[in-house]
């Protein structure tokens, strides 16, 4: 018999692999071992021919449906005669690591949640092999529980007995636990623990109060999302006064009554990572308005853990709501609560009650939120269910880079060889609590991951707190131009770094090589560096950083530009109740004397200043919204531009860049608004008139270089109508398009790019 070595990679680790593993081989009458490496699952094989053929097609192709096989390595050795097949301890070596995300509660687990023979019924820390927390209860690895913030909890001779018997699904499951034993939940400040505790915060709940809960990766705020009441006073108590709230549902069903729910979202909304989806309401929604205003779309998850499940069902005589108000419990800027403490300092005003537990975060995990694209997963947010697992780009090198990303949307990357793993979402960097949450994740991961990181790389923006942490932590510094680490993040997600892409990156801000704000670009990209080939055409951003949430005031500047005469100007401004006399007058001498004023080329300014030209948006509550009210307007009018296409063509040229004339597109959205022309219609033929520009551009840079693949990156790009109207048009005209899928457009994937460069490059670009 030949004895054949077998290394597994991938998500391989806390999925109940190494007992599929050994009822494999005793079904296949393999003898040998199976053991966690730090790295891999390394299973010794000893059998004759045929018996280890199968089962290795066994292996590949019946692995649990956690797990993940990414590469597998085989080798013939000679070894001697095993008497059976055994699982072995863990052995620690260097290598890649894979960690799982956390899983949501698995279908046999909610079985037992509600079997009142069950010894689990209604146990709110329910898990097994195929489900649980993972990353956020680790502390290295493998993936053992000693290593784990459930080694704190001993296990009852119940559980024990499962944990070691590979016939169970417990086995090896390293948060195992039951009534018995394990953690337990309690209201803090207060006498209440278990069953009490639970039955309490489902009282509070069903009166109209608010409380908090911890879940998996931090804590929430919830309340009835059917009470306009409580609803309301949550958006007062957390000073969000429009941004909309995600809603929990009780079970599938509950979420098909509520939105439209195609098949495929159906199968990720119930799936084992159960993100935020973007769902739309339907017109008969028992939400409340206050949800989500003036969207017609709501951002809906079903429960994964067994305590959110028991908010939802219990044995007391309460009866709940359907549908709960289920958003991250954290100050305005702060990043999510982790800790008791943390709730204490930073929400304990906001909610009437703190559902709580004694099984420690040791890392924060936000939810994912994901919307649709082509019938496919289009990641907004990626944490909860899919960090850390890697993407694999390029060729190994040999090295270790950490890229810190970027100010808005942070997540950090770090980068080992061909992998790089992406962070969980950290926050806002404006923050000294995000900076401080950002180091604390980076350090925890490092230990992970098992990095050394060579170099960091960063944004290219001086004055960023995240260039600011980079520079402090004592390692060589990469920096990166922001708009080209959106096209290498696009780029790598594609597994396309060794190609020469023309980037459409769009958003909001970032620091330009000239000094100026960029946000509309055009950029001939490889692996090295960028050109600059095109932009929208520039304006004037006036007001400084209130000028990012106050369209009016690129609105108005873009008017100033348009208009010249200091009386029409004032007319304009007036027919379209953009400001008052006095913030005109302190926009024009600001104008005049060049004071707050900088030149931009951002896309997402361009978006606010033609909401509020429509009267959609004057001023934004939270980033996006005055561009989210564009899009929704703009879906509504499509039907009626039908046959009402705007030309204008891409024909100006300066500094051998390509000027995309928005500011006649902007002109010609002033003029017909000002006839009374329908908003809808407009802001439709605003969409479309954009992407031909955007095309255009793209058209003339291939002409000149000969490249015919288009990557489309940036926070607009979240705008899935304009993503839609790009991508079909630069496919009419023969382009490859490279689009995110699971890596956000946003400024959340762009510390991949960062990474990506920083692997490849020895100085910043």
């Amino acid at each position: 018999m030949k004895t054949e070595v077998i290394r597994l990679f991938g998500i391989v680790q806390g999925v109940g692999f190494r007992p599929f593993v050994s009822r494999t081989a005793k079904a296949c009458r393999i003898y040998g071992s199976v053991c966690n490496k730090g790295s891999y699952v390394e299973v010794i094989a000893q059998g004759e021919e045929a018996e280890r053929q199968q089962f290795y097609r066994d292996l590949i192709a019946k692995a649990p449906a956690r797990s993940s096989i990414l590469n597998v390595s085989t080798a013939i050795e000679d070894r001697k005669p095993y008497a059976d097949f055994t699982i072995i301890e863990s052995a620690k070596e260097k290598g890649a690591v894979f960690v799982s995300p956390d899983i949501a509660i698995c279908e046999e687990c909610k079985k037992e949640l509600f079997d009142k023979t069950n010894r689990r019924y209604l146990h709110p820390f329910i898990n097994c092999t195929a489900c649980g927390p993972r990353l956020t209860i680790l502390d290295a690895m493998p993936y053992d529980r000693e290593r784990t913030s459930m080694g704190e909890f001993p296990m009852c001779d119940a559980c024990h007995e499962e944990y070691t018997h590979p016939e169970t699904r417990r086995y090896d499951a390293q948060p195992v636990c039951c009534n018995d034993c394990g953690p337990e939940v309690y209201l803090l400040g207060r006498k209440e623990r278990r069953r009490d505790a639970i039955c309490k915060a489902r009282e509070v709940i069903c009166r109209g109060g608010i409380i908090a809960v911890k879940g998996i990766g931090g804590f929430h705020l919830c309340c009835d999302a059917a009470n306009d009441d409580a609803v309301q006073r949550l958006r007062r108590l957390k000073h969000r006064p429009v941004k909309p709230f995600a809603v929990m549902m009780k079970d599938l069903n509950t979420a098909k009554r509520e939105c439209v729910v195609a098949p495929k979202q159906e199968a990720l909304l119930d799936g084992h990572e159960k993100p935020i989806m973007l769902l739309r309401k339907r017109a008969q929604s028992s939400l409340s308005f206050y949800i989500a205003l003036d969207n017609p779309n709501v951002g809906v998850m079903l429960p994964y853990t067994p305590l959110h499940l028991l908010l939802f069902t219990y044995d007391d005589d309460l009866v709940m709501p359907e549908a709960l108000v289920m958003t991250s419990a954290n100050a305005s800027g702060a990043p999510i609560c982790r800790t008791d403490e943390d709730v204490e300092t930073e929400v304990l005003g906001m909610c009437d009650l703190v559902l709580s537990h004694n099984r420690k975060i040791r890392l924060r995990a936000d939810d994912s939120v994901v919307d649709f694209y082509d019938g496919k997963p289009y990641m907004i947010r990626r944490s909860r269910g899919y960090a850390p697992l890697p993407f694999f780009a390029g060729r190994e090198t040999g090295r270790q880079v950490l890229a810190i990303g970027g100010e808005l949307k942070n997540t950090f990357c770090i980068g080992k060889d061909n992998l790089y793993y992406l962070s969980p979402y950290i926050g806002d960097m404006a923050d000294i609590r995000t900076v401080t949450a950002l180091r604390e994740s980076i350090t925890r991961m490092e230990t992970l991951l098992e990095a050394s990181p060579s170099v960091v790389a960063c944004d290219s923006h001086p004055r960023y707190n995240t260039t600011i942490t980079a520079h402090e932590l004592g390692l060589p510094v990469i920096e990166v131009q922001h708009h080209y680490a959106h096209i290498l993040s696009c780029m790598a997600e594609n597994d396309c770094i060794d190609k020469t892409v023309i980037g459409v990156s769009l958003d909001g801000t970032g620091y330009g090589t000239d000094g100026t704000i960029w946000g509309g670009e055009i950029l001939l990209c490889d692996i090295h560096g960028f050109r600059r080939c095109g932009s929208i055409a520039p304006f004037w951003q006036r007001g400084g950083d209130v000028s990012s949430k106050e369209g009016w005031r690129i609105a108005v500047s873009m008017i100033a530009q348009l208009v010249k005469e200091p009386s029409d100007i004032a007319s304009v401004v007036q027919q379209l109740q953009l400001c008052d006399e006095a913030n005109l007058q302190a926009q024009l001498f600001m104008a005049a004397n060049q004071i707050n004023s900088v030149r931009s080329t951002s896309t997402g300014r361009l978006f606010d200043a033609v909401s509020a030209i429509l009267g959609l948006c004057r001023a934004s509550t939270f980033e996006g919204e005055g561009a989210m009210k564009l899009q929704f307007a703009a879906e509504c009018g499509k039907d009626r531009a039908e046959g009402h296409v705007l030309h204008i063509e891409t024909d100006s040229l300066q500094d051998t860049r390509c000027i995309l004339p928005t500011d006649r597109l902007v002109q010609e959205m002033l003029q017909r608004r000002l006839q009374g022309e329908n908003v809808s219609l407009l802001a439709y033929q605003f969409h479309d008139a954009l992407a031909r520009m955007l095309v255009q551009a793209c058209e003339q840079v291939r002409e000149e270089t000969h490249c015919r693949t288009a990557a489309l990156s940036g926070g607009v790009f979240q705008n899935t109508l304009l993503l839609r109207l790009c991508d079909a048009m630069l496919q009419q005209r023969g382009f490859t398009v490279l689009k995110h899928r699971f890596v956000p457009p946003n400024d959340g994937g762009i510390a991949l790019g960062q990474a990506v460069y920083a692997m490849y490059n020895k100085g910043g670009v």
